[in-house]
């Protein structure tokens, strides 16, 4: 290290520098710990021994939730305006009545086995969408309370969610008419 006496004509500097230096280099090793206990910090979180407080605030989105509440309610939806699945229930079930039925069989018979089942099927499809969209819909209005309790639920899923209950219990109500020939019966033949 440079230990001159400083001179008039500056000569003096290198002192100064080689002081700097040494600062510099201190300074630099200590932003070298913090960077590596930085570091360590960053990998203990990837190893799962401290995470951020970010992550740790943010919690469940809530996007199961939702997509439960627009399934309910489009079963609920389904359920009153019909499926394919109902719509081949009924065709298979009235082929079936046709081939079962011969041409002495009464007028009675021949509705009730053509028509009738056909219209039963599809009121049993009809029903299970609604059932099913019944119980999707409770299932996301009661999931808070098995959830986080700081967390409130979103109030378009609870809108959502009651719709789907609302349609479903709707379709499940004219479902048992319809299945029970209270709405809608086949017309009395004799």
């Amino acid at each position: 290290m440079g230990t001159k006496t400083v001179d008039e004509t500056g000569a003096g500097t290198e002192a100064t520098t080689d002081e700097e230096k040494t600062e510099e280099t201190a300074d630099a090793t200590t932003t070298d710990e913090a960077t590596d206990e930085a570091t360590g910090d960053v990998t203990g979180a990837e190893d799962g021994d401290e995470q951020p407080e970010a992550s740790q605030e943010a919690g469940p989105s809530g996007v199961g939730q939702g997509a439960g509440a627009v399934v309910s309610a489009a079963l609920g939806i389904v359920s009153l305006t019909g499926s394919w699945v109902g719509t081949v229930a009924s065709a298979r079930e009235s082929l079936i009545g046709q081939l079962e039925t011969s041409q002495s069989s009464s007028v009675a018979t021949m509705v009730r086995e053509g028509y009738g089942d056909a219209w039963n099927a599809n009121a049993l499809w009809a029903g299970l969408f609604a059932l099913t969209a019944l119980i999707v819909g409770v299932v996301v209005l009661a999931r808070p309370a098995f959830g986080a309790p700081g967390r409130p639920q979103a109030p378009w899923i609870k809108s959502v969610a009651w719709a789907g209950v609302s349609l479903g219990v709707i379709g499940l109500l004219l479902a048992v008419l319809k299945y029970t020939d209270v709405l809608l019966g086949l017309p009395a033949t004799g």
